[in-house]
């Protein structure tokens, strides 16, 4: 539907999560009875919970754990923790900054070079704890750093950008050629950003197992703002869902994962989130509210520390306990903040689907209010 802004411009009318509801349907299953399950390639888990790569969400122990709660955390390769052989003392430098100077010491702090023996260490540590191996870097990064990466033993490689662009141009350094690079690298590998219908099938086309939806959506974000640019999630999830299944027609049967990233505070946005076709969801906010996260009530992205132009903030998170408890419960607030995977299936239970493939089936309306 096309709206007029003025005479010389229209808009397509687009939804946020806040903006639709799911609606129940004439079977009710027991919430036991329901599989959350998830996998990608060969991997296999018991949530579609991604944890996020944040310094204040995934560090290597945080990644373990969240392995062990059958998600998939996802390590910053840029942070902190391949930065400084003590990342524990940063940390808690980054959570103590006022307010006022936690941009400009931020910027400082993530100055530090790279160490690519760091990249080799953090992984390491993941991959003796038994879990899936997953690392991410941006792609002004990748060309630089991936051989390091892959040598590792990473299962799972994520390049991750505010957007990423399958045909990006420039005049004065060669692009990374995500088809080329995808096709001659060992590992799956999900690529993303991507807003629209056609920025997610040109990444589809490169051979990405997976790609991540969303555009400066997260609570630590101040995208919309500084660039004017947003993505409504709801409307942009359903658009890559629709290059999905038109990209299996066009591949002849190739599944690519769709994956929501941002957008995300609680329980009831990752139902909508997966009722309007995601997969799987990747989770910054929501994760960083566990008292075991490496944030310590405190979340930040990688947009906060931009040299030149950071577009966002280090954002206090009020705390809901250990991770455990973030994804199974107890919850003990009623806000939608803790036992997210009880809540997704008590969701499905109550509409009456099965499994993820099923409920992404769901229907769902335009809510005619803003409350939860």
């Amino acid at each position: 539907m096309q709206i007029e802004i003025g005479v010389s411009k229209r808009a397509r009318r687009a939804y946020s999560f806040d903006d639709i509801a799911i609606v129940p349907s004439r079977r009710t299953r027991d919430p036991q009875d329901v599989s959350i399950e998830w996998g990608i390639d060969a991997y296999h888990f018991d949530t579609p919970f991604i944890g996020a790569p944040m310094d204040a969400v995934v560090s290597p122990a945080t990644a373990i754990e969240i392995g062990r709660l059958g998600g998939l955390g996802v390590l910053d390769l840029e942070g902190v923790w391949t930065r400084y052989e003590d990342a524990e003392s940063v940390l808690a430098e980054l959570r103590s900054l006022p307010p006022e100077a936690a941009t400009a010491r931020m910027q400082q702090i993530y100055s530090e070079p790279i160490k690519p023996e760091l990249v080799t260490a953090r992984l390491a540590e993941i991959r003796a704890a038994g879990v899936t191996v997953a690392g991410s870097l941006s792609p002004q990064r990748t060309q630089e750093l991936y051989e390091t990466v892959v040598a590792a033993g990473v299962d799972l490689f994520v390049i991750r950008g505010t957007t990423v662009s399958a045909e990006h141009v420039s005049k004065t350094v060669e692009p990374l050629n995500l088809k080329k690079f995808i096709y001659e690298l060992d590992v799956p590998v999900i690529v993303g950003g991507a807003a629209s219908y056609t920025a997610a099938l040109h990444l589809m086309r490169t051979g990405a197992a997976g790609v991540l939806v969303g555009f400066g959506g997260g609570a630590a974000s101040t995208t919309r703002a500084t660039l004017g640019i947003h993505a409504p999630m709801a409307t942009a999830v359903a658009d890559v869902a629709g290059a999905r299944r038109d990209y299996m027609d066009e591949s002849g049967g190739r599944y690519v994962h769709v994956i929501a990233d941002g957008g995300l505070g609680t329980a009831g946005d990752i139902v909508k989130a997966i009722a309007c076709g995601a997969d799987a969801v990747m989770l910054g906010g929501a994760l960083a509210r566990a008292s075991d996260a490496p944030g310590g009530g405190y979340l930040w992205g990688a947009e906060a520390h931009h040299s030149t132009l950071p577009r966002g903030n280090r954002v206090e998170v009020p705390t809901r306990g250990p991770l455990e408890e973030v994804f199974y419960g107890p919850a003990t607030v009623a806000d939608g903040t803790a036992n997210l995977a009880g809540a997704l299936r008590r969701s499905m239970a109550t509409t009456g689907y099965s499994d993820l493939k099923e409920f992404q089936r769901v229907e769902v309306v335009v809510a005619p209010y803003t409350a939860r």
